[in-house]
């Protein structure tokens, strides 16, 4: 994760670590990871994409990169064979050549895509491949709830400017990435992930991602208030089942680009 907010936990993140990490495992099948020998995870959270992301490339020296102390920590503990650095992406330096450079649910926290992205795809190896995973859900209810809850409340001056807007579709990527590749591969799924525990669990969710840039601005009881108004929007949008669980669609845009 990317954003320069207050930090993100590792333990929250990894409330729905399953249902994080089966997007990174798509967007790999998509890739000529096994023939990789250097890698990178830019983003790499706790370790679940880097993990992945081994078992994809076996032969790769792996590098994980985080702005996160709590996410490097985490992935460390799991990983001890990786090597992983506290390092923030739109101030990575490193020249490269690599083989693979994997950014899963990273790079929409960081600004500037129309140099960031050509940026890393100079630093591919012949045949290269960038491999990018970001969420594509701003329309969703669960995201315009928060920018209205932020925008209705005695926090409003407090939240501007705090929520996530920069956004590109997927032919803009296409378009400014296909002169500089030999190959761009760009697709959109929405995954439908099932959850236990009502809109509670949506909250927990987003605790981990899309609510912390908003939360990072809060004290304990305005954020205790802004999480009850959030909870009685998602309450009219998102259903409940007879089993107490909720369904999140989730829209995702994934990148595959060959230098």
């Amino acid at each position: 994760m990317t954003t320069s907010s207050a930090d993100w936990q590792a333990r929250q993140y990894s409330l729905f670590e399953e249902e994080r990490t089966r997007p990174v495992r798509d967007l790999l099948n998509a890739t000529n990871a096994a023939a990789a020998h250097t890698a990178v995870d830019l983003g790499c959270g706790p370790g679940n994409s880097t993990e992945t992301l081994t078992a994809h490339a076996p032969h790769a020296r792996v590098i994980g990169i985080d702005n996160s102390s709590d996410m490097i920590d985490a992935a460390r503990k799991r990983l001890a064979q990786v090597e992983f650095a506290l390092a923030d992406i739109s101030a990575w330096r490193a020249d490269g050549p690599f083989d693979l450079i994997l950014a899963n649910a990273a790079l929409q926290w960081v600004p500037d895509h129309e140099t960031l992205f050509p940026s890393l795809v100079s630093k591919l190896s012949d045949g290269g491949q960038l491999a990018v995973q970001m969420p594509d859900n701003l329309d969703e209810p669960a995201h315009r709830l928060m920018r209205e809850a932020a925008a209705d409340g005695p926090w409003r001056d407090k939240l501007k400017g705090a929520e996530r807007t920069t956004r590109f579709r997927a032919d803009w990527y296409y378009a400014m990435l296909k002169p500089l590749c030999a190959r761009v591969d760009v697709w959109r799924t929405t995954y439908h992930h099932p959850l236990a525990g009502g809109v509670d669990a949506l909250i927990e969710w987003f605790k981990g991602t899309g609510l912390r840039p908003f939360l990072a601005r809060l004290d304990a009881q305005e954020t205790t208030a802004f999480l009850d108004r959030y909870r009685q929007g998602l309450k009219t949008a998102y259903p409940v089942f007879d089993d107490g669980s909720v369904l999140l669609p989730f829209p995702r845009l994934f990148i595959v680009a060959t230098r």
